[in-house]
């Protein structure tokens, strides 16, 4: 016999009571769960084990997420502008500006001694600058060869029956092999020698375009293009440093204490500048003077940025600072020297 069963026994505990029953007079079973109780639409349910709790209550997070948190908020700490500092770059590089224009007014035919004396005394502080700023392997060696090549430079542009750049780029040549060789010989910098050919050809090249001016001194016209160009070198890297001081906005890096603003103002207030000699000078049309003052103050504005980040570069990779002074003067130095050379070709070419 089979054991006595109540009404009650057919039925699932889940089933609620309003639901009817079948034709059986059972329930119908409820329908299987085949997935996880969201819409359709939405997206899948993330699966994976549940992440545990740290001791102090916060989800535990792995540790390239903590990497990249460290990296963001290195991203985000903006390097200090010193407001004093930047004035005090801008007064230098007005004053060499100023020096180096009032230096090429001196120069006339069968009388450019005194001109060539103050190239080279600007490129014996670019070279000092620029040594102890970037400190290649054999610094004094690379220091006296860059002097000797400045001073064979000037001599050569001075004394060379015609006006031209070949003699200075066969110096330039010399003078980087010189100085290679000589880190060379020596074992312990025989190891940094990769590293610093860079560094000693921007130093060689840089002294020897101090001394296309004394070339571009010989051409035709050539005087009143170096007051152009110098003069719109000049103000465009005081504009641009005088800017830094008062609004460096917007950042260009975070970790390079300069602004866009100062690198548009600066260029643009070189190019009005020479538009304006241009008005005045033979030779010259408002148009003239404001394209190869465009093209100079440009370059220098251009150079002075790139002496920031590459000096941020080197803080950055570990390597200690150098002596203050040094640091702070490579960016108008490197402005005038680059310029120089671009006031040579837009004479040449343009004028």
């Amino acid at each position: 016999m089979y054991p006595p069963t109540s009404s009650e026994a057919g039925r699932d505990p889940w089933v609620d009571d309003d639901v009817p029953p079948g034709p059986a007079g059972r329930a119908h079973p409820p329908v299987p769960r085949i997935g996880p109780d969201v819409d359709d639409d939405g997206p899948p349910a993330r699966r994976g084990r549940p992440r545990r709790l740290r001791r102090s209550g916060d989800p535990g997070r792995r540790p390239d997420d903590e990497a990249v948190d460290d990296v963001d908020e290195e991203e985000f700490e903006p390097v200090e502008v010193r407001r004093p500092l930047s004035l005090a770059v801008a007064g230098f590089a007005a004053l060499l500006g100023v020096g180096l224009v009032l230096g090429a007014q001196t120069a006339g035919p069968g009388h450019r001694l005194p001109f060539a004396f103050i190239i080279f005394g600007v490129q014996l502080i670019f070279v000092l600058a620029w040594t102890m700023a970037m400190r290649p392997p054999a610094l004094l060696l690379v220091a006296l060869v860059s002097a000797v090549v400045a001073a064979a430079a000037d001599t050569a542009a001075v004394q060379s029956d015609i006006a031209g750049l070949a003699p200075l780029g066969y110096l330039a040549a010399g003078g980087f092999l010189l100085g290679v060789l000589g880190q060379l010989v020596r074992r312990v910098d025989r190891v940094r020698v990769t590293d610093s050919l860079g560094t000693t050809l921007l130093i060689v090249v840089g002294v020897v375009a101090f001394a296309t001016l004394i070339v571009l001194s010989r051409i035709p016209a050539g005087t009143q293009a170096i007051t152009v160009c110098l003069t719109a070198t000049g103000v465009a890297l005081t504009v641009a440093r005088i800017t830094d001081a008062v609004l460096p906005w917007p950042r260009l890096a975070p970790q390079v204490p300069r602004g866009a603003a100062g690198v548009v103002a600066g260029a643009m207030a070189g190019t009005l500048v020479s538009a304006v000699l241009g008005s005045y000078l033979v030779s010259f049309t408002p148009t003239s003077g404001a394209v190869i003052g465009l093209v100079t103050a440009a370059t220098a504005v251009l150079a002075d940025l790139a002496v920031g980040y590459a000096e941020a570069g080197r803080l950055m990779a570990g390597e200690p600072p150098t002596m203050w002074v040094a640091r702070h003067m490579q960016g108008p130095l490197g402005g005038f020297a680059l310029a120089a050379p671009a006031a040579y070709a837009m004479c040449v070419l343009f004028l």
